[in-house]
């Protein structure tokens, strides 16, 4: 029998993604979304590409009633838990926005999977908890110090659920420490469409050369890197997608608490991406170099020895893949959802 796969946060960037490779994988996804983030028509899109009728409950993580109702009717087996306010930015003008969205909605699907006694998590993590590293590539076991809410919300998160497993048996549980997830799925269906001006770089790039920007701001370009810019690591949505279904399947066959990074291992400068932007595009990427902000690192990248090892999962997919998929995504829908 198929496993019924909850997904909180399931219409966002990410958690669509994921969608895409759990029903790849042979699970049953239950979206749970409440649009804050993320756009309705994703959910049409998403039973295209899987040619599947999509099962969804419209709600938010804090309502426990509508928790313990899901849980009731949908035999759900575990929980990919994406659902969270994501911009370091919004962060410091919204603290306790975040802190109530993230900390106290996980609180709460914690406890309504104990009440269910469902206690199989994954839960998207990120490397904002290593705050600003001192070296690269960062392991798991680098100091952990967020610098922003976001980050905090996120580090919270993560000692509840190392409190949880050690203090609940049974628990299983996951933490997915994710790199820059960029790039879209290579129908150009679904791909990332952030609300009012992007965060990412990808993004900026891509409303670059689709018109929609005049022109890139280039933060930094006199870092001690080959190039003088940032270099991070960029890791592909499909790819870091199959890092989930990875995740859940060791909770599954080896059990217990697994905290990994999500990354390709390697770095890669913001004039580098704007090349191979630009080369898959065809398209020119006007930009301007302008000063550093404040706390960016040279460079970032992640140590992704243990996910290998631990659950054979490396990440597959190229940049030229990252740019052609995003491209395409951005070409096809010029305005995002709403093209």
């Amino acid at each position: 029998m198929k496993k019924n796969i909850l997904i909180t946060g399931g219409a966002g960037f990410i958690g669509s993604h994921t969608y895409i490779a759990l029903v790849a994988a042979g699970y049953v996804p239950i979206i749970l979304d409440n649009f804050c983030n993320s756009n309705p028509i994703v959910l049409e899109r998403l039973e295209r590409i899987s040619h599947l009728q999509l099962k969804f409950i419209k709600g938010d993580i804090r309502d426990s009633k509508l928790l313990g109702k899901i849980f009731l009717d949908y035999n759900i087996s575990s929980v990919i838990h994406f659902a969270g306010l994501k911009s370091v930015g919004e962060s410091v003008e919204k603290p306790l926005e975040y802190y109530d969205n993230n900390i106290i909605g996980t609180l709460n699907l914690l406890m309504a999977m104990r009440s269910a006694n469902i206690q199989t998590l994954v839960f998207s993590s990120s490397a904002t908890v290593y705050g600003n590293p001192v070296s690269a590539p960062i392991s798991e076991n680098f100091a952990r110090c967020a610098t922003n809410p976001y980050g905090r919300s996120k580090l919270i998160i993560e000692n509840i659920l190392e409190d949880v497993y050690q203090s609940e048996p049974g628990w299983n549980i996951a933490c997915l420490r994710y790199f820059n997830p960029v790039g879209a799925h290579r129908s150009g269906l679904i791909g990332e469409d952030p609300l009012g001006i992007p965060n990412n770089l990808m993004p900026y790039i891509a409303q670059v050369a689709i018109g929609r920007r005049d022109h890139l701001n280039v933060f930094g370009g006199d870092y001690p890197t080959h190039d003088g810019t940032g270099v991070r690591d960029f890791i592909h949505v499909m790819d870091l997608a199959e890092g989930h279904v990875a995740a859940l399947e060791y909770l599954y066959s080896k059990r217990g608490m697994l905290t990994v990074n999500l990354g390709t291992g390697h770095g890669v400068s913001v004039l580098q991406m704007i090349q191979a932007f630009e080369q898959a595009s065809g398209m020119k990427v006007s930009y301007k170099i302008v000063n550093r902000r404040p706390g960016d690192v040279a460079e970032c990248w992640a140590d992704t020895t243990l996910a290998e090892q631990k659950m054979g999962w490396v990440a597959r997919r190229s940049l030229q893949e990252i740019c052609e998929d995003a491209w395409r995504w951005q070409s096809n829908n010029p305005n995002g959802f709403n093209s």
